[in-house]
């Protein structure tokens, strides 16, 4: 039996502890985060076990140590702001516990989503015989489990990636992010890069975009974007010789958008008011829903997935392979929408692979550097079954 500790309390976390309590591995759950109350909610939304509670505030390294040390957790799962992720693996190497996260770090005052902080801490949980996952989400996440499984099974080389996203869901309110709006929209409105031939190629924000079929949900305009599982599998995958990401987003949306560029409101450099500096993208944040309020409105599909093409057996070969996530479905197991469960489950799960021993070695590691298949053989029965297609054709020019 296992003991966890979760770091957040927003829509991811509330999906990751409920799939911890469904698990007969992890007996004891703390539940941690700087708003207690919303910590005690989840809490009380859970019959099958007991959740324990606590006042947290992840970016003091000693208070979460005291913390660790308190309930002696084996893993810590941080499902709180990326900013956070290098205070909670330095307090998770003093204390002796396993780190599982779902976002790479990132600066508060550079929107750059890079891995090259956490890596740099590859030695250090080496040497400590910890185990440090990164970026156990869905993208990132399930999609390089996806690309590692493809790999495994299916192909000798990978030579092209094209990681899509889509959310065909619709929540009613005129205009909402699915996660944090400080994050999401940090992440949107930077320049797009993908990876062809050996080099980084960079555009403006959303100015690449074609429309592409999803299952059970048809043709929708999907944007290229940057986004941080690229830049691993990347390194973690040699013969690629290109590697993109891909998202939906409404007109509405994205007017939405391109109207608080204009105005100013999605800065992150602090203005004057009144001898007061005010980060007008913290104010948005402040003034637009919170994304956990959205869930019970939810309705409709999300669809992720991995088109890959390379060689196998020294031919060609296309692969594609998917998960759907129902909204409605995901709000009536669990109180949250498909954005968030898509999330959480992951997370739950491969907290347990580094419990159980399936991904516990020391360093630190993205999840294509990892065994796919005891992650894959669990997760449709923990809710997201996934899909292959070989031989299914890319929507996508060859290189």
């Amino acid at each position: 039996m296992a003991r966890v500790m979760v770091v957040g309390a927003g829509g991811v976390s509330r999906v990751v502890t409920h799939k911890l309590a469904a698990l007969e591995e992890f007996d004891q759950i703390l539940l941690a985060s700087r708003t207690l109350e919303r910590c005690n909610r989840i809490a009380q939304s859970i019959s099958t076990k007991s959740i324990q509670t606590a006042q947290l505030d992840a970016d003091d390294v000693p208070e979460t140590l005291k913390l660790l040390e308190t309930f002696r957790p084996d893993i810590l799962i941080n499902v709180a702001l990326p900013y956070q992720d290098l205070a909670l693996m330095d307090a998770c190497l003093q204390a002796g516990v396993h780190y599982l996260d779902t976002a790479n770090y990132e600066p508060p005052d550079n929107p750059k989503f890079e891995y090259r902080w956490q890596w740099a801490y590859q030695e250090r949980f080496f040497e400590a015989g910890l185990t440090a996952i990164l970026g156990c989400g869905f993208d990132p996440g399930v999609t390089g489990i996806f690309t590692a499984h493809a790999l495994k099974h299916h192909f000798d080389e990978i030579h092209e990636l094209d990681i899509v996203d889509c959310n065909a869901g619709s929540h009613g309110r005129a205009f909402a992010t699915n996660f944090n709006p400080e994050i999401n929209i940090r992440e949107i409105t930077q320049p797009g890069r993908y990876y062809e031939k050996g080099e980084w190629v960079t555009v403006p924000p959303l100015s690449m975009h074609q429309s592409i079929e999803y299952p059970e949900i048809g043709d929708r305009e999907s944007y290229l974007l940057y986004h941080e599982e690229l830049e691993s599998l990347v390194k973690h995958i040699p013969t690629l010789k290109r590697a993109r990401f891909w998202m939906t987003f409404s007109q509405s949306y994205l007017t939405y958008l391109d109207v608080l560029q204009n105005l100013g409101l999605t800065r992150i450099d602090p203005v004057d008011y009144e001898g007061t500096p005010v980060i007008p993208l913290k104010l948005l944040k402040k003034l637009l829903p919170d994304p956990s309020s959205l869930a019970a409105n939810y309705t409709g599909q999300t669809s992720i997935g991995c088109h890959l093409r390379g060689i196998k057996n020294g031919k060609p070969q296309q692969y594609y392979i998917y998960n759907n996530c129902d909204h409605a479905k995901a709000y009536q197991e669990v109180g949250a929408q498909a954005i968030s469960y898509t999330t959480g489950v992951p997370a739950a799960l491969g907290a347990l692979m580094v419990v159980n021993g399936a991904w516990q070695k020391p360093g630190v590691f993205n999840v294509e550097q990892l065994d796919p298949d005891p992650f894959m053989q669990r997760i449709g029965s923990l809710g997201l079954p996934w899909h292959e297609v070989i031989g299914h054709p890319s929507p996508f020019a060859e290189v």
